[in-house]
């Protein structure tokens, strides 16, 4: 057994700003739903979502023999992150201005597990950064961290929806579990819907890829014909108009310092970059994962016609 006090000040060792803890379970009722929701056509060309149904609503599937998760959360939020100005043809979710999140969350995560096992050195667990097949939001929500509001992201009080999430799943017991949070907090707010250029937000707290400048832009769904609104790689239109980010601190985790300025790149200037500029430029960032070509090709989409 381990103790939850340990597990939380290890979090916050390394940089963490939220940590809760859940028991493993089978999320039945997320299961129904997700399945409903690729019925219902709105995984677009997103595939891969598709795959290991069986392991995706139970940790333990994933873990063998695995009891708890511990869901850790970080402030990602920066100057970019409540919008850009309105003539700006180049924009990038400010998630995606920093060292690519999967490194940074990853490398955390280790350290934290090294400092439980110092205390705890029978602890066994994987690790995971939105790369495996978890609903970590679901599970954030399960450890207490906060709720999922209609745009379908984790709206935390403290940070807003500008968090960025990695998980240990373990076969160890924690000495006590966080409640779940009850509930939502959104009330009438239907900002982030009226927000999304596309109406890509369903009514049933859920995404229309098919509709979603981020699927568009980061996944190449090239077949959407769809407003880009500016952005060239992902989007934050339904995050900068929540209430909840208003007044949330900046990130005070100097590994999620912005690398870049969007707003200083003109689409001239991306038109003209070559691979390796790109490369020399945005290496280690998310923007790696598009490629030079398909963002290029998001900048023309976002050039008016004369």
């Amino acid at each position: 057994m381990i103790s939850s006090l340990s597990i939380k000040r290890a979090a916050a060792d390394v940089g963490f700003d939220l940590c809760g803890i859940t028991r493993c379970r089978h999320l039945d009722r997320n299961e129904r739903f997700f399945r409903e929701w690729l019925e219902a056509g709105h995984s677009a060309n997103l595939d891969y979502l598709r795959n290991n149904l069986d392991k995706r609503f139970d940790p333990s599937a994933l873990v063998e023999g695995a009891r708890s998760v511990i869901v850790c959360a970080v402030s990602y939020k920066n100057a970019f992150s409540m919008g850009y100005d309105g003539d700006c043809r180049t924009k990038i979710a400010s998630y995606a201005c920093n060292r690519d999140y999967h490194k940074s969350i990853k490398q955390m995560l280790r350290q934290m597990f090294a400092l439980l096992r110092e205390t705890s050195p029978e602890m066994e667990g994987r690790l995971f950064v939105d790369s495996a097949p978890l609903l970590e939001k679901q599970l954030a929500v399960d450890a207490g961290l906060g709720w999922i509001g209609r745009q379908s992201l984790l709206v935390t009080p403290r940070f807003g929806t500008f968090v960025l999430l990695g998980e240990i799943v373990t076969t160890e017991e924690a000495d006590s579990y966080d409640r779940p949070f009850d509930g939502s907090r959104c009330g009438e707010c239907r900002r982030c819907i009226d927000a999304c250029p596309n109406g890509a937000i369903l009514p049933s707290h859920c995404i229309d890829a098919s509709r979603c400048i981020s699927c568009a832009t980061v996944e190449g769904n090239d077949t959407a014909d769809i407003r880009l609104n500016g952005w060239i790689f992902g989007c934050d239109e339904c995050q900068s108009c929540c209430p909840y980010n208003r007044h949330t601190p900046m990130h005070g985790n100097a590994a999620f310092d912005p690398r870049f300025d969007p707003s200083s790149i003109s689409s001239g200037e991306w038109l003209g970059m070559t691979e390796e500029t790109f490369t020399a430029r945005f290496a280690g960032t998310p923007l790696m994962r598009s490629g030079l070509e398909r963002l290029q090709r998001n900048v023309r989409r976002n050039i008016p016609d004369d």
